[in-house]
């Protein structure tokens, strides 16, 4: 049985769609909606719509952006010769916050899962080849601590094996089946700076 007119029932059962909102999370967000000034709804709305039809991948490390080269990736700021292999933008701006990685990143859009049927031809691992043919120093790999971060990590440094780039993983401060996102940015530095060399 509807509460609510169909209008405000559907806004509750879109809000409810999005992660981590529950039924009663979507009830609170719907009427503090329903309570701004229009013109505020209107500015959300907009920018919900502008981000979703805006965003694309930089064309070089495959963050959200909107823009063609991400603002890391052009900056002359940066250690070019450093890529930090990531799964997702989330753990991208995780590190940024540490405030203490100047190198660039690597984004790969997932990590390797065979039960999802997730292979290395899913993720951006061909791009990120194609960037190792430049010049490249150290390849550090910051993928989360699950089953699939270390499958990834142990599938790219088999992969570079025999490139002669310095390939590290971030140190094991990172919780096991922890998400990178969701890290202090203290653990995140020392796991950053406490990095091992893999073989």
């Amino acid at each position: 049985m509807d509460y609510y007119s169909k209008t405000i029932t559907k806004l509750i059962a879109e809000l409810g769609h999005l992660p981590g909102v529950g039924q009663k999370s979507a009830q609170r967000l719907a009427f503090h909606i329903l309570h701004m000034p229009e013109e505020q709804v209107r500015t959300l709305s907009e920018a919900i719509l502008t981000a979703r039809t805006s965003a694309r991948y930089c064309r070089e490390c495959f963050t959200l952006t909107d823009e063609d080269i991400c603002p890391i990736c052009s900056s002359d700021k940066r250690d070019h010769k450093t890529i930090m292999v990531v799964e997702d933008t989330r753990d991208l701006v995780a590190y940024e916050k540490t405030g203490q990685y100047h190198g660039v990143y690597h984004v790969l859009q997932g990590a390797i899962s065979p039960l999802q049927g997730i292979g290395p031809a899913d993720i951006r691992l061909k791009e990120l080849m194609i960037r190792l043919q430049g010049d490249v120093d150290e390849v550090i790999i910051a993928t989360n601590s699950t089953v699939e971060g270390e499958a990834t990590a142990t599938f790219i440094s088999k992969t570079l094996k025999d490139t002669g780039i310095r390939v590290t993983r971030i140190a094991s401060g990172v919780p096991v089946g922890g998400d990178l996102e969701y890290i202090d940015e203290v653990t995140l530095l020392k796991a950053l700076e406490n990095r091992k060399e893999l073989n």
